[in-house]
């Protein structure tokens, strides 16, 4: 009999492995602020060269890691970097990434209460932390994701087994026209199909025109239809807008709707004392999403759902079966697949938890708020540059503009905010991207990562100055 081959490596040999990794790893992030903001992300003939069968037999770990650090990693946008205000930064924790370490090593099973009783507290205790930080009441419940997604996700799942039941497809969800797309992905997958989603209009400021979302439940009520829940967003991704949570509030509880708020983004300005007034009424949603890999700095695939009543996200996923043990009394301790889809699962708590054990709250409340600071600084900076016409006052830490000269027309504009985003970007020490919402397009700052500092704003100055140079003559000659 042929001999199978093992999959075992001495201590010694874990110990070279985890060295060489770890060598790679502190190299790449001690370098961060000397790399490229943005990548050559041109890959379309590296990524068909890369395609190939499974390797019948294995290679050394030395070679795979030279391969991935000098020609995969290098060809992909900067997200660790200190110039990443591109998108909605985050950062990556380096804690995170020990404790993604131990789990992945420990590898312990954490989808039911009784197979981890210790771990799995220590994930109900990072969620509580979580629940305490939005103010959340103590029956509330939640669930770490893989992001904003899966949580906003969870949300429409409860919103609609509360108040629909089985009757689904006369149900109505409202949220706004600068929603995030997985609101409307969402709703799909939860059975609330496109026709019933209403994209409720903006204000001039990208808010939710909360009469106009008041007329649209009165009308669909009128034809019959059932409204169920309204989806209000925390800072949204295109300008950083808060909706205004509070009256939204107002109008669910008229209406007996379930609100959900998009917080992905902003969410953990709460933390902010001075900040509070903008999220007024952020702690009266019956549910939240939450993106630590947003606000608290950790690596991409770390998201959380909360739920103001514990008792519907668990009537939403409860099950048991004949090989599992009875879950524990659910007041007292916490059982993520009574809470989630999943039952096989990674230990997603043990980066919140161990980050939050590590720094303390008070540190990630004054990374927080130094974002915040480093967004105004730069938003009154960006907006005395010669031709630069401000969209979207920073509610948050995000800000939005385009570029204009006397006499441009609104083609023109938009060629030359591109051109701004490019040729800023294409200067390698920040990176910077737009969008389009309401027929124009927009640059968009956005200060979210730890490693963003002040340094980093001069410089998005500077190479904002030097690029609007090189385009304003060219356009108005």
């Amino acid at each position: 009999m042929t001999p199978v081959s093992s999959l075992e490596f001495t201590a010694d040999e874990l110990r070279a492995m985890a060295d060489l990794v770890v060598a790679r790893c502190v190299e790449h992030i001690a370098t961060a602020g000397e790399q490229p903001s943005c990548g050559n992300v041109d890959a379309v003939a590296l990524c068909r060269a890369m395609r190939e069968p499974a390797p019948e037999h294995g290679t050394a770990l030395g070679p795979l890691l030279d391969r991935l650090f000098t020609e995969y990693i290098p060809r992909s946008l900067t997200t660790i970097g200190p110039g990443y205000l591109a998108y909605i930064p985050g950062g990556g924790l380096y804690s995170a990434a020990l404790a993604d370490f131990i789990a992945d090593t420990t590898n312990r099973f954490t989808g039911i209460w009784q197979a981890a009783p210790a771990l799995v507290q220590l994930e109900a205790n990072a969620l509580d932390w979580l629940r305490e930080w939005m103010m959340f009441p103590s029956g509330a419940r939640g669930l770490f994701t893989a992001g904003g997604s899966m949580a906003t996700f969870g949300a429409i799942v409860c919103a609609r087994e509360r108040h629909l039941g089985p009757d689904i497809r006369r149900g109505v969800l409202y949220t706004s026209d600068q929603a995030h797309h997985s609101v409307a992905k969402s709703a799909r997958l939860a059975g609330i199909m496109p026709d019933r989603v209403r994209a409720i209009r903006s204000d001039e400021r990208y808010r939710v025109d909360v009469d106009a979302l008041a007329s649209a439940i009165a009308d669909d009520r009128q034809a019959g239809l059932m409204p169920f829940a309204v989806v209000s967003t925390a800072g949204t991704t295109n300008t950083g807008a808060v909706d205004p949570l509070d009256e939204v509030a107002d109008s669910c509880e008229r209406e007996g709707l379930w609100h959900h708020v998009d917080g992905a983004y902003g969410a953990f300005f709460y933390l902010c004392d001075d900040l509070r007034g903008v999220l007024r009424g952020l702690s009266r949603a019956d549910s939240l999403t939450l993106d630590p890999h947003k606000g608290m700095f950790l690596p991409y695939g770390t998201g959380a759902l909360l739920v103001r009543d514990g008792a519907a996200l668990r009537a939403a996923h409860e099950a048991a079966a004949a090989y599992l043990p009875a879950a524990p009394d659910s007041d007292e301790f916490y059982d993520a697949a009574q809470y989630g889809p999943d039952l096989s699962r990674s230990f997603p708590g043990l980066r919140v938890w161990l980050s939050v054990k590590l720094f303390g709250s008070a540190a990630f409340r004054a990374a927080i708020a130094e974002k915040r600071q480093l967004a105004l600084d730069a938003w009154r900076r960006v907006r005395a540059l010669p031709g630069i016409a401000i969209d979207a006052e920073p509610e948050l830490s995000l800000f939005a503009f385009h570029l204009t000269w006397p006499g441009a027309t609104r083609a023109e504009e938009d060629a030359a905010t591109k051109m701004l985003l490019e040729k800023t970007t294409a200067r390698g020490r920040v990176m910077i991207t737009g969008c389009t919402t309401k027929g124009r397009v927009l640059a968009r700052v956005c200060v979210l990562s730890f490693r963003t500092h002040q340094r980093q704003i001069d410089a998005l100055v500077e190479d904002l100055t030097a690029s609007i140079g090189e385009i304003v003559p060219s356009r108005s000659a």
